[in-house]
């Protein structure tokens, strides 16, 4: 069986090297390129075609995420693992609308990275539990978004309306004139 062939991009020498030992340790996986930032990944891995990219969001000259976005359109097959150390949900919405194969945190254990590679590599997605959670968390409230009865466009006009105020709209609807409506209600005017 041939090895993974991967690609790291980040701007940390000290982590990349770590990676590279951690990696190159694995009789399934060979570092085959690095970059220290977006622009120059995009170039070398669309010239030496990867099967796996271990890309951090934060580098200099072309973010993770732009990178990643121009990686999917040149090079679609390479499966694209984004290794960060920002657990923020939004990030990992917008890896995975931008075609990213998965989340890791660079404080996870080195067998979870492990597991991630070999995930994508074989064509899956890699979440953390916790983010998984994140994403049915989503699709429970966009569930219940179109499940939502449809507003009537005049009732959205008064849904912020005070329950007084909702009152006296009404009898003005009605007809009732300002005198009427303040004896009604017993408001000076």
């Amino acid at each position: 069986m041939k090895p993974i062939r991967i690609f790291l991009a980040d701007d940390h020498a000290v982590l990349r090297a770590g990676l590279k030992a951690l990696l190159s340790s694995q009789p399934d996986m060979d570092v085959i390129g690095e970059a220290e930032d977006g622009e120059t990944c995009v170039r070398r891995v669309v010239l030496q075609q990867p099967d796996v990219v271990l890309l951090d969001i934060n580098m200099p000259r072309c973010n993770g995420l732009e990178a990643l976005t121009q990686l999917r359109q040149q090079v679609p097959d390479t499966r694209v693992l984004i290794l960060t150390m920002h657990d923020d949900p939004e990030y990992l919405r917008q890896v995975l609308a931008s075609g990213g194969s998965g989340f890791v945190l660079k404080q996870a254990p080195s067998d979870e990275l492990l597991a991630a590679i070999r995930a994508v590599y074989d064509g899956g997605i890699f979440l953390h539990p916790q983010h998984t959670r994140v994403l049915l968390d989503d699709a429970v409230d966009k569930q219940k978004e179109q499940e939502a009865p449809p507003v009537d466009e005049k009732q959205a006009r008064f849904a912020n309306l005070s329950e007084r105020e909702a009152q006296i709209f009404k009898l003005v609807a009605l007809g009732h004139r300002n005198s009427e409506i303040a004896d009604m209600l017993h408001l000076s005017v």
